[in-house]
């Protein structure tokens, strides 16, 4: 199944390969928007990172999961940024209901080069 990368412009390249029913974007408004929609906050994974980096990246979501620490979204924003992230996700699940899988990977890790 072709995987469907998003930009903000509103343009999709469907030419790769990848897990299904996931979508890759570089997007902060597309990003933005599918986190508020699940209610989620931007978070980084506790005890990752170190002074001036986040570490990992999350969403939050209810009820708060502890392995997470909240951040604001203007740090989160830079750290997609200055890593050149990509944010993975899925809109829904198999049967149809609203799914909160998300990742931020580098470029390299969805186009399967190690």
């Amino acid at each position: 199944m072709p995987m469907r990368v998003e930009t903000d412009m509103g343009g999709t390249d469907e030419s790769e390969e990848a897990m299904a029913d996931s979508m890759t974007t570089k997007g902060h408004k597309t990003t933005r928007n599918w986190a508020e929609a699940r209610g989620g906050r931007p978070a980084h994974v506790t005890a990752t990172g170190d002074d001036g980096d986040p570490g990992l990246l999350r969403f939050d979501f209810e009820p708060k999961d502890e392995g997470l620490e909240s951040i604001g979204s203007d740090e989160l924003s830079q750290k997609f940024d200055q890593a050149d992230l990509s944010f993975l996700y899925q809109d829904k699940t198999p049967d149809g209901q609203v799914n909160r899988f998300h990742m931020f990977i580098h470029d390299a890790q969805h186009k399967g080069e190690r």
